[in-house]
């Protein structure tokens, strides 16, 4: 329900963003990635494109970092505002992803980092989660994983609602 009213509300900035997107660089409007969803099961994750096309094709797959020559013009106002991200809201309404979890990770980066796998592969993967409403957009990878399961031990309704709030400043 929480992300139909989402999709509802935000139709208007999906659209807006589209147009920047396309405007502004050559490729889609969209980037596709598969990542590991709950119980090590993949999934297409969708997001609003931010780097040049084919960004990893030299490198292979890596973290993007805060001065990352590879992202757009119009993908930095997007990460910094969180806006990429929208286009996730599909993948909720498939059921692939929840409004609030661990955020989903590439299956690279779930076969080399070891705490990445096992706890936090048993809770569906989300939107939001402690780690987006703690810190900036390129918050320390292990940093991350500390958050994630402090949010799954913790997880309750009370919890998602505080997070989908603290959320609404961070967008």
């Amino acid at each position: 329900i929480g992300s139909a009213v989402l999709f509802i509300v935000y139709v208007p900035v999906l659209l807006v963003t589209s147009v920047m997107v396309k405007l502004s660089s050559k490729g889609p409007i969209f980037y596709k990635q598969e990542r590991v969803g709950k119980d090590g099961k993949k999934f297409m994750l969708y997001k609003f494109r931010t780097m040049v096309i084919d960004a990893e094709e030299q490198t292979g797959p890596v973290l993007a970092s805060e001065n990352d020559q590879r992202i757009t013009k119009v993908g930095k106002f997007l990460r910094v505002t969180r806006m990429d991200e929208l286009p996730q809201i599909f993948n909720v309404l498939a059921g692939q992803m929840s409004l609030v979890g661990p955020r989903p990770e590439r299956e690279h980066f779930v076969k080399i980092h070891k705490a990445l796998r096992g706890l936090r592969l048993a809770v569906k993967p989300g939107l939001t989660g402690l780690a987006q409403i703690r810190s900036a957009y390129d918050l320390h990878p292990l940093h991350k994983i500390k958050y994630d399961y402090i949010y799954i031990q913790r997880r309750s309704l009370w919890l998602n609602l505080y997070i989908l709030v603290k959320t609404i400043p961070v967008v």
